[in-house]
């Protein structure tokens, strides 16, 4: 059995479009927040992505949200800080 540290990767897709998020988000804000948003004619939703990305999305009422989370490898990196955005693999070198 392996020693290797994980985390909880967390996905929204949002009519398709997928994004994970960063580790210090607050899913179940998030979904209250996207709840909310579905209520009314149109509501920018914002959130932090792997990668420390902010991202906003617009959310209607026939916008189709999917949320699901998996167990991956530790990332460092993956800390929702805004400041310090990263891209990939090539941010090791």
């Amino acid at each position: 059995m392996s020693d290797a540290e994980t985390m909880i990767q967390t996905e929204i897709v949002f009519d398709g479009s997928s994004y994970l998020l960063a580790q210090d988000q607050d899913v179940d804000d998030l979904r209250e927040r996207i709840e909310s948003a579905s209520k009314t004619a149109g509501t920018f939703v914002d959130m932090v992505v792997v990668g420390n990305r902010a991202v906003s999305v617009l959310v209607t009422p026939t916008t189709q949200v999917t949320i699901s989370v998996a167990s991956v490898a530790f990332d460092p990196r993956d800390t929702g800080d805004v400041d310090f955005p990263y891209s990939g693999l090539y941010d090791e070198l």
